[in-house]
Formats: structure tokens, sequence, C-alpha cells
């Protein structure tokens, strides 16, 4: 007999879904036992990891990945990753487990109250009437996570697998396109901003992580200074171009001072303009004109630009590059990076004292290859990361939107499940570690050669000086004797403890020239001291 299991394998394969990022319950039983072989299973220890994980196999393929999760307690633990997944436009299929249909009007053991549980957060979510409507609930799903650019949610009840499917249809297009061209009678208006610019500069963001070339061409075109938004999940431009001026600001006294020179803003797949703390006034001084292009509906719709298009970046940047007329660079606040190279690095004189976080990334810099995946989660040291570690590839820089912890440890294990070449390199703080600490049994037990750099300082930076700030003592202790190094072991991966320079330069000498090719995980515990000079 044909069954519902059976026409969803196929939707899967035609899909390219064929990896299954789980954590098992009973209530996946009858989906997951005897997979056939062409099905990948890949084991977390935890729903956040497996929602991590499957998020950096999604941004490594550039294509939807799939997890399973148990009923309310599955679903209820990968909420925060799947917000974290939804800030940053990954698209991903999620099905969730739920009681056998025949008696799920009785509330039996298990059942869920799986409607909105999630919230807002995933992009779509499905509750198929018939059992027969799961394959092209999934097959919707995976459209519907493409189109918008987040996570689908699919609820199964744990009967309907084993149900018949004869003679139905699949209610999913086989194929759907998507045409990405832009009628440059439509660009005409923002041609005509641009050619009429003063003083123009672009802002970017992860939405334009896929067409680095184009922007590039534009921004050269223009002759203008390119910023990368606050709390960008990736680099939507080379940051080691002449061009890129660094961070924006995420107060608005601050972006205004950034942008006051500026008459144009041309914003590329970013908000505008993304902030932290409330501050009043308005975004941009006076005379300061916003445009807009961006593929995600809700960025554009709450986005306050003169001009906005729902459109591919990459595509109307190609175009623009033609259409706007060529300019020579204007006195623009062009901050090109004044660091030391490698060797000068090498050379200037190793500190006294605790290892502070600014000289672990400085030693990193000096020694990262050009086409690393940088997997960022460490707050206090964002700053210092951003200066000393630009991203020269558009995976250089990939970090968490949303700003809830958590995130680094199993992302950079779906990114090196995904890209098995490439080396990837997580830097994370230990407090960011903890939350995520279950995917270091997943890379261990699935050999992913990832390389985990943690800054440990025993306690959590951000907060501690956000309290100061504040005027008022911390009532939370400092963590410092947990081990993370112990932790990792503990989890079958293995991990060195880093207590002075010597020790992690000469960790850093001997594993990083072979990292693309390491097939074992190895986390580097780095004693760090809490740096005196951090701002939260």
């Amino acid at each position: 007999m044909h069954t519902v299991r059976d026409a969803t394998f196929e939707v899967l394969r035609h899909t390219g879904m064929t990896t299954i990022f789980c954590n098992p319950g009973s209530t996946e039983i009858s989906l997951l036992t005897g997979l056939p072989d062409d099905l990948d299973f890949v084991l977390a220890l935890h729903e956040g990891s497996v929602i991590g994980m499957a998020t950096g196999w999604a941004i490594g393929h550039d294509a939807p990945a799939l997890a399973v999760l148990h009923t309310t307690a599955g679903l209820g633990n990968a909420v925060g990753a799947i917000a974290t997944a939804r800030a940053n436009r990954v698209p991903m299929v999620i099905l969730v487990g739920q009681q056998d249909r025949r008696h799920l009007a009785q509330e039996p053991f298990l059942a869920g109250r799986l409607a909105g549980l999630a919230g807002d957060y995933p992009v779509h979510t499905d509750h198929p009437v018939r059992a027969q409507d799961v394959p092209g609930a999934v097959a919707r799903a995976f459209h519907q996570a493409t189109t918008f650019a987040g996570p689908a949610l699919v609820v199964v009840p744990m009967d309907d697998w084993a149900a018949p499917y004869e003679g139905e249809t699949v209610t999913a297009p086989a194929r759907l396109l998507r045409p990405v061209s832009v009628p440059d009678a439509d660009l005409a208006p923002l041609v005509e901003l641009l050619a009429g610019a003063r003083a123009p500069a672009i802002v970017t963001g992860a939405g334009a992580c896929g067409g680095w070339d184009a922007l590039v061409a534009l921004a050269e075109r223009l002759g203008c200074p390119v910023w990368q938004e606050s709390f960008g999940a990736r680099a939507g431009f080379p940051q080691d171009h002449p061009l890129y001026v660094g961070v924006l600001p995420a107060d608005r006294p601050r972006l205004r001072a950034a942008l006051a020179e500026h008459d144009v803003v041309l914003t590329v797949g970013a908000p505008v303009f993304r902030q932290y703390g409330y501050e009043p006034g308005p975004l941009v001084e006076p005379g300061t004109t916003i445009a807009l292009v961006t593929d995600d509906p809700a960025e554009a719709h709450r986005s306050p630009a003169e001009l906005a298009y729902l459109a591919r970046p990459d595509q109307v940047c190609a175009r623009l590059a033609q259409l706007v007329p060529p300019r020579e660079p204007g006195p623009g606040p062009h901050f090109p990076s004044q660091e030391p190279g490698a060797a000068a690095l090498r050379a200037e004189p190793v500190p006294d004292g605790p290892l502070r976080p600014v000289r672990v990334l400085r030693e990193l810099a000096a020694r990262l290859p050009e086409d690393v995946v940088l997997v960022e989660e460490t707050p206090s040291s964002r700053p210092d990361l951003h200066r000393l570690l630009p991203a020269r590839n558009p995976l250089g820089f990939v970090s968490a939107a949303m700003g809830g912890l958590g995130f680094a440890l199993p992302a950079a294990v779906g990114l090196r499940m995904a890209l098995p070449d490439r080396p990837v390199v997580a830097v994370v703080g230990d407090g960011a570690a903890l939350c995520g600490v279950q995917a270091l049994w997943s890379a261990a037990h699935y050999r992913v050669g990832t390389l985990f750099v943690v800054l440990a300082n025993g306690r959590y930076a951000v907060m501690d000086r956000l309290a100061e700030q504040h005027g008022g003592k911390a009532p939370w202790p400092a963590f410092d004797e947990v081990s993370m190094a112990g932790m990792a072991r503990a989890l079958g991966c293995e991990a060195i403890r880093i207590n002075d320079h010597g020790e992690l330069t000469a960790a850093l000498d001997d594993v990083l020239p072979t990292l693309a090719a390491r097939r074992e995980p190895l986390l580097l515990d780095v004693s760090v001291s809490v740096d005196p000079d951090f701002q939260a």
C-alpha cells in the first residue's frame, strides 16, 4: 500500500530536503522508523540545536532545510531558535508531531495545543484537515519557506503517516518560478534620485549577501561609502573594500550623525533602520532622502522610506550600476582598516597579564583564510570582531539577528555539514555557548570539523555592564567555575584549555592551516579578562 509517509518522502526527494534534523519523540516514531537509505537523519540533543543546525545547513546550501520536532515539548523548546531563523531570513520546513488524530478530542497524553505556540515567527503554519493532505502541505511549506525566507510549520498527527495515499493529488506546484527582473521604467525614479544626489551613501545588510558583485559595482559607480546594518545576520558587502566604512550605529543620535552629510541614503537588503535602545528624534537629519530595495515584504512595509522597491536586491543593483551615471568619490568618511598585517602583528610585544578578547581576535585575524565561514556570537566582543575580522566573502560573518543566545554552536555545525570543504570557525562567548552546548555532541558524532573559539570570561559581561550603566549592582553571580573544555569533552568533542598567549598561538598555528580538511571538531576554551573599555 502506498502511504502518506511514502508520498511525503517523494516530496522531500523532489524538493531536495533529504537531510532530517531532529530530536525525536514518540509522536514521530511512525515517521522516522526504518527511513529509506537516501534520507539522512541528524540527531541533536536539544531542539534549539535541531533548529540551529538546520539554520546553518540552510544558509550553507541556500535552500530550505528540514527539521522534525516533538509535539508541545519539542516545539516549545525550539521557539527561540525558530525566532532567530525568521529574523535571519532562513528558509526551513518544520514537521511537528501530534498525538493520534483518532482521539485528539479527548486530549490524550502528549496531545499538543500547538496552534500559535510559536507565535507569529513561522512564515506559514498548516494543520492538514486529512491525513492525505499532508504531502501537499509539506510541498506548500517548502514554497512558503522559500518565498518568504523563513520557517514554515506543518503539524502532523502520528497516525497520518500510515494512512493510504492512492489516487490522491499533491496540492502544490511541482515547480514554482519567481521572475526577478525589474523594468527600467519602474527603476526610473530611483535612477533619477541617485543621479541627482550630491553625496549618496549605501546601507546594506543580510538581504544583499547573495549579490555582492552587483552591490560593489553600484557602490563604485556612485563612489559612495557603504555601511553595514546594525545587528545584521550576515554581511551585505565586502568589509575589506575601500568604500566600506563600518557598522551603522544602533541609536538615533549617532545614526543621524553618521548619515548627516548624505542627501540620499539607499538601503539594500536591510530595514530602515534597526535600533537597540530607544532614543527620541528622527532617524536622519532633515533633507536626507531614504530609498529602500528589499525582497522582504515585511521589511518593506515597516520601513519609513520615501521610495521603496519590493524586488531582488542583486537584480536591482546590477541594473542600477548600468543606468546610474558614474560619479567621482566624494569626501565621505572612508575608514579603511588600520589594523596591522599578520607580520606586523606577530612582531608586536606580547602584553603581560590575562588574555584580552581583542588579542585573541587579532591572533585569529592574522591566520584566518579568506574563504573562512565565520560564525559570531560574542556580544561583549562584537565591536572588536567587526573591526578586526572583516568579512571577505558572503559567509565571512554569520550571526543571530534576533539577539537570543544559543545560535552559534549549532549553526556552525550545520554550516560545516553543508560546506564540508570550507573552513568554519565559531567565535562565541561562554554565556552564549552554554545555551547551545548540546550541538558539540552532534559535531563529534557526525565528525564535523568545526573550530569553536570560546571567549570564556565566566560571566554575562554585557548584562554586567548594562547594570552598571543603570546605576545598580547586578543580582546574578559569575559562573567562572564552569569549564567549557570539560563540558565539550563530556560531549565527545576534543577541547583545549587556553590560559596564555603562547598556548593560544600554538593551538591556532596547529589547527588553522588544515581546518578545511579537518574531520573532527575542536573547542578552544580561551580564558579572557573582561575588557575594561567595553560599552554595552
